[in-house]
C-alpha cells in the first residue's frame, strides 16, 4: 500500500503505516528503551528479555492509551479463614494442564482487557465445575456491561457486578463474535445456551501472594489487574524489574505458578495474541507485588 513500509525484525514482519507517525523516531526510542530494559538481564536466562515486537512502532503514551485501559476499583483486603486440614501447596501448578483454560485471544486495538480477563475467569470456573470448556463472548460484555466504556476501558469488578445483578446469560463466542470495537448490545433471552453467575468474590492480596496461590489452586484461574507499562517490549523470561508496584492499568488471567526454579513465578495469560510474550503468556516473579497490587477475583456460583 501507498503508506506502508515493511521492516524485517526476525521473526516479525511489521507493516508500519506512515501517515502521522515518525517511524524512524519511534524505532530509535524503542531500541533505546529496550537496551535499558535489558540492562538488568542475568546470564542464567531467567530474567525477562525485551526486544522488537508487534508494539515497537508505538510511542509509549500511544501504547498506554490503546492497550492499558483497565480502570481502578477498590476491594476488601483478604482475611484467611484457618483450616487445620489444609493441603500443602504444590511446587508447580497450572490449570492449563487440567484442560480448563481457553486459548489466548487478541484484543487488537480494543481497550477491552477487563472483559477478556473476566470472561477468561468465567470460562475456566465453569469448566472446572461443569466439565465443559467453551469460548464465551467477550464482545457481549464489551457491548452490554454498564458502568464500563467498552473498548475505551472498564473495570473487572464492574463487569462481574453487572453479570451478577442481571444474571445475563453469557453466550458462546461463536454466537456473539468479537469485533474489536464497541457495538450495540444484543440480548439472548430465549437462548438456552449460556452461562450466568450468581456470586463472585474479589480481594486485595497485597503482601499475601502465598494465600493467593492457595486460592488459585482451590478455586481456579484468577482475574487480576497489573501494571503492564513495560510489557510493550516483553519477549520472554521472568519479569522481575521495570514493573512497578504502582498504578494497575491492565487486566489479565493468572492460570498457575512455578516454584521449582531459583525464581518462583506466576503464569499469566494476556490478551494480545499468541505472538506476544511466551505464546501469549508472561512469567512474573512471585513476591514483593511485582507488576502491581495483587487484587484477584474468583467465581463461586453459576446458574
Amino acid at each position: 500500500p501507498k503508506y506502508c513500509k515493511h521492516w524485517w525484525f526476525s521473526p516479525w514482519l511489521i507493516c508500519l503505516v506512515l501517515r502521522h507517525v515518525d517511524v524512524e523516531q519511534t524505532l530509535q526510542e524503542s531500541i533505546k528503551r529496550i537496551r535499558s530494559l535489558n540492562s538488568l538481564s542475568s546470564d542464567d536466562n531467567t530474567t525477562a528479555f525485551y526486544g522488537i515486537n508487534q508494539f515497537s512502532h508505538f510511542f509509549p503514551e500511544d501504547f498506554k492509551a490503546i492497550y492499558l485501559k483497565s480502570r481502578p476499583y477498590s476491594v476488601p483486603r483478604y482475611t484467611e479463614v484457618l483450616n487445620r486440614k489444609e493441603t500443602p501447596l504444590p511446587a508447580k501448578f497450572d490449570w492449563r494442564d487440567k484442560n480448563v483454560v481457553t486459548q489466548v485471544r487478541n484484543q487488537q486495538t480494543c481497550g477491552g482487557c477487563w472483559a477478556f480477563s473476566v470472561v477468561g475467569g468465567i470460562e475456566s470456573a465453569y469448566a472446572i465445575k461443569m466439565k465443559i470448556l467453551e469460548e464465551l463472548s467477550v464482545q457481549q460484555v464489551i457491548d452490554c456491561s454498564y458502568n464500563n466504556y467498552g473498548c475505551h476501558g472498564g473495570s473487572t469488578v464492574s463487569a462481574l457486578s453487572w453479570l451478577n445483578q442481571t444474571q445475563v446469560k453469557l453466550v458462546k463466542d461463536s454466537e456473539y463474535a468479537f469485533k474489536a470495537q464497541t457495538g450495540l448490545c444484543h440480548y439472548f433471552q430465549s437462548s438456552d445456551i449460556g452461562v450466568s453467575i450468581t456470586d463472585y468474590t474479589a480481594y486485595d492480596f497485597s503482601g499475601q501472594e502465598d494465600k493467593m496461590m492457595k486460592k488459585l489452586v482451590n478455586c481456579g484461574p484468577l482475574a487480576v489487574t497489573v501494571d503492564a507499562v513495560s510489557w510493550q517490549d516483553y519477549l520472554g523470561g521472568i519479569i522481575q524489574y521495570h514493573c512497578s508496584s504502582g498504578k494497575a492499568n491492565h487486566a489479565v488471567l493468572i492460570t498457575g505458578f512455578d516454584r521449582t526454579g531459583s525464581i518462583p513465578y506466576w503464569i499469566v495469560r494476556n490478551s494480545w495474541g499468541r505472538t506476544w510474550g511466551i505464546n501469549g503468556y508472561a512469567h512474573i516473579k512471585i513476591g514483593s507485588n511485582v507488576c502491581g497490587k495483587p487484587s484477584a477475583i474468583f467465581i463461586l456460583n453459576f446458574v
